[in-house]
């Protein structure tokens, strides 16, 4: 097993769910950490608890500018990067025929686009260096579809094309997609449908802690470089999707 220690991590949506407790596994394990969110202020209590090996800077991952700046940012404090976990994600789930186009437009924007733009910021380094990391955290979505998902799905399934387009097109860069299965976070805070807010609430009742998730990624990270875990499904025991 490859330890992580001393490897230089980025991380998008770390300031809470998913993204937070990745920072803390790494974090424990020995990285060093770059991360990125909106909320800024939750960043900083963050870096300052775990201390120096975390630094951290604000940014929208829906601006490729800003994503550039990020890892730029990363680069002159750790000098260099090994891995990007672009984790950063929205789910305001709703039917179809409600229309609610900008909701649509938002979920593109973050879950597909956040994910290119992190692609693009850090892939011409990885291929000067010959070698690199970049995991994308996915869904169960991408691997099926419900009622009031159709479009945060079909975001996921895009997530896993192009994650698996990397992986075909650089034989010295791995690509690991994280597909989680219900779990307890804040995706889905933003849900404006009463009736499918409700569902959620029901649906977590059967759900995972985010640290089994960041458990995942670090079991990826680990493997040695001529190993790639390509895809992990995480779900709970009881799972009924």
């Amino acid at each position: 097993m490859t330890v992580v220690n001393e490897k230089i991590v980025l991380i998008t949506g770390a300031s809470s769910g998913i993204g937070e407790a990745t920072v803390r596994e790494l974090a424990g394990a020995g990285a060093r950490l770059f991360i990125g969110a909106r909320r800024a202020e939750r960043l900083k209590a963050l870096a300052r608890e775990l201390g120096e090996r975390v630094a951290w800077r604000e940014l929208d991952v829906t601006d490729a500018a800003s994503f550039e700046a990020f890892v730029d940012a990363a680069e002159q404090r750790f000098g260099g990067i090994d891995v990007l976990v672009n984790n950063a994600g929205v789910m305001p789930l709703s039917p179809l025929a409600a229309l609610k186009r900008e909701e649509w437009k938002r979920m593109i924007d973050v879950n597909i686009h956040g994910v290119l733009n992190g692609i693009a910021a850090v892939l011409p380094r990885f291929v000067a260096k010959g070698n690199g990391h970049v995991v994308n955290v996915a869904s169960v979505g991408a691997h099926l579809v419900l009622p009031t998902a159709a479009v945060y799905c079909g975001t996921k399934y895009a997530v896993w094309a192009i994650t698996e387009g990397l992986r075909q097109e650089h034989d010295d860069i791995r690509s690991t997609i994280i597909s989680p299965g219900v779990t307890a976070t804040e995706l889905g805070d933003d849900i404006s449908d009463p009736q499918v807010a409700a569902a959620l609430k029901d649906w977590r009742q059967k759900s995972l802690t985010p640290d089994a998730i960041a458990r995942a990624i670090r079991y990826a990270l680990e493997q040695p470089d001529g190993v790639d875990v390509n895809e992990v499904i995480v779900r709970p025991t009881s799972a009924n999707m």
